[in-house]
């Protein structure tokens, strides 16, 4: 099984061996394949002359994240960051939180049908997706379903007004209320961050080491 953190310091690494361990899927133990080995491939978008990315089925990501949410009646303007390591495979990922916006380091699984959270405040709670698990848990709205294909640069199915810069890569994007911003290093086909914001004051920010 390969190492899911490379960019973090040694003294947090022991941190994420449930994220490995959580990756141990029915068919065995197998090692997941980094981003950098599925960046190359491209596959044309029909209806479009130019080649984008395939959607990556394997990777292996770290970052930050950051979440606000819009002032209510009782309170104002709130929000939480953590780190994250992110391993997916196929339609299953584990994703590992550390100073998880206000709960504790936590860890989100989900294997294509049921979602699953543990954290040191919630402590084992479960749903049928992500995005009702996360705000069941901590009251924040983050659109982890198309997390996986905007990370790979491209729209998710279910998305509407996808706009490309003039290398072709995904600059911005509308899944429903959400509307995603995507930033590049230099060249590079894939996104180092991702914005995404919601008229009522939801807000994810996500920075993305491949």
């Amino acid at each position: 099984m390969s190492a899911l953190i490379t960019s973090y310091k040694p003294n947090k690494l022991a941190l994420f061996t449930a994220m490995t361990a959580a990756m141990v899927i029915t068919s065995g133990c197998q090692s997941l394949k980094t981003a950098n080995a599925t960046n190359q491939p491209t596959t044309t978008v029909q209806g479009q002359n130019a080649e984008q990315p395939k959607k990556l089925e394997s990777f292996n990501i770290t970052g930050k994240i950051g979440v606000t949410t819009p002032a209510n009646d009782s309170t104002g303007t709130q929000g939480g960051s953590a780190f994250y390591a992110w391993g997916q495979q196929n339609d299953r990922f584990a994703i590992e939180l550390i100073g998880a916006l206000g709960i504790g380091k936590t860890n989100i699984e989900y294997n294509g049908q049921t979602a699953t959270l543990v954290s040191e405040k919630t402590g084992t709670l479960t749903a049928d997706d992500p995005e009702t698990l996360l705000k069941k848990a901590t009251g924040w709205q983050a659109p982890i379903s198309q997390m996986p294909y905007w990370i790979s640069g491209r729209p998710a199915p279910s998305d509407s007004a996808p706009q490309m810069d003039e290398q072709n890569r995904l600059v911005s994007s509308v899944n429903g209320e959400w509307t995603a911003s995507f930033t590049y290093k230099g060249t590079d086909k894939l996104p180092s961050k991702i914005s995404a914001v919601q008229p009522q004051g939801n807000k994810v920010v996500m920075t993305i080491n491949h």
